[in-house]
């Protein structure tokens, strides 16, 4: 009887001490992200936008509005080689490692990471990868772990294209909606990124697609259909490689729009809303606010901005309010 309970004592200090040891990764736990430590984890966050995903109107730049034709404008000034050494230029002095320093020291505590395909793989020889968007993450990661500074990857520039606008580099309609090629290649790439940094413990997760399918196609409700279901096969991909990273879905109509998903498909998901150009008031996130307490899932602004102090600080005082990052 002795050696039976020393045994079930033991057993239950194992146990003990297997839910007592914190996790290694940020985790989704109901509506909040939740760090390693176990603590709600509210984020503060600015995004690394036209260094990857370069963007005509960052340039301030009027018709040439995507990294294609930047480039192309670019090559028909000063020829190919040149092009080449001005975007080796541009990424080595867009975003340093001293610019992570400063963000971190400013007070916030994660990045996101836009990124655009053509930087991982060839777009009309998908079977052929790239170095430079993998070296670029590789050296992002590295300063962000030093500075404990969190990271989310967000893949702004889908094969096909999720917009069929300046903002994915692609070619007038939401082709990744219904190109079976432009489909295999995205999951080829998510898996290869979720492989490589399935450890990374510095990094929250994945936002799968920045802002799909725009309000302006007249089958947009089609459309919409048809993004929780590549959300699905994306996410099958990734966790064959990485189960700790958590998922992070934007809505479609630049992800303002979360009527086309059903209940959360699995426990480590997360969703992401935009807003531009309107009052900070909460009528305006109402919808945002309903969709978390009816899903208990978490909720982040993912991109707002192009307005002045005062309205920015407004806005981050009524999302905080609801425990929105």
């Amino acid at each position: 009887m002795r050696k039976i309970l020393s045994a079930c004592a033991l057993t239950l200090l194992f146990l003990i001490s297997l839910t007592a040891q914190p996790k290694e990764f940020v985790r989704v736990e109901g509506k909040h992200f939740v760090e390693p430590n176990g603590k709600k984890f509210l984020l503060r966050g600015i995004n690394l936008g036209n260094w990857l995903n370069p963007e005509g109107y960052m340039f301030k730049l009027q018709n040439v509005s995507s990294f294609r034709l930047i480039d192309n404008t670019i090559k028909e000034l000063v020829g190919a080689d040149e092009a080449r050494s001005f975007w080796k230029t541009f990424r080595d002095n867009y975003i340093t490692k001293e610019d992570i320093h400063f963000i971190r020291a400013s007070g916030l505590n994660h990045i996101r990471v836009p990124f655009n395909f053509k930087l991982f793989l060839v777009e009309d020889h998908p079977e052929i990868w790239l170095d430079e968007g993998f070296r670029r993450l590789d050296d992002v990661i590295k300063w962000c772990r030093e500075e404990n500074l969190y990271v989310i990857l967000d893949m702004h520039a889908a094969p096909g294209g999720q917009t069929g606008d300046n903002i994915d580099d692609s070619w007038s309609y939401p082709w990744l909606f219904e190109d079976e090629q432009a489909q295999k290649t995205t999951l080829a790439l998510w898996k290869k990124l979720a492989d490589r940094y399935k450890n990374e413990t510095i990094v929250i997760g994945y936002d799968l697609l920045n802002e799909p399918i725009p309000h302006f196609y007249a089958n947009k409700e089609e459309l919409n259909k048809l993004l929780e279901p590549l959300y699905k096969k994306i996410t099958k991909v990734i966790r064959e490689v990485d189960e700790n990273h958590v998922i992070i879905l934007g809505g479609a109509q630049w992800n303002t729009n979360f009527k086309m998903f059903g209940a959360p498909y699995e426990n480590n998901l997360a969703y992401t809303f935009h807003r531009y150009w309107m009052p900070p008031e909460q009528k305006e996130i109402q919808d945002v606010i309903d969709f978390t307490n009816k899903h208990n899932v978490p909720m982040y602004l993912g991109e707002s901005g192009e307005n002045e102090d005062a309205w920015i600080d407004t806005f981050r005082v009524l999302l905080e309010k609801h425990e929105l990052g």
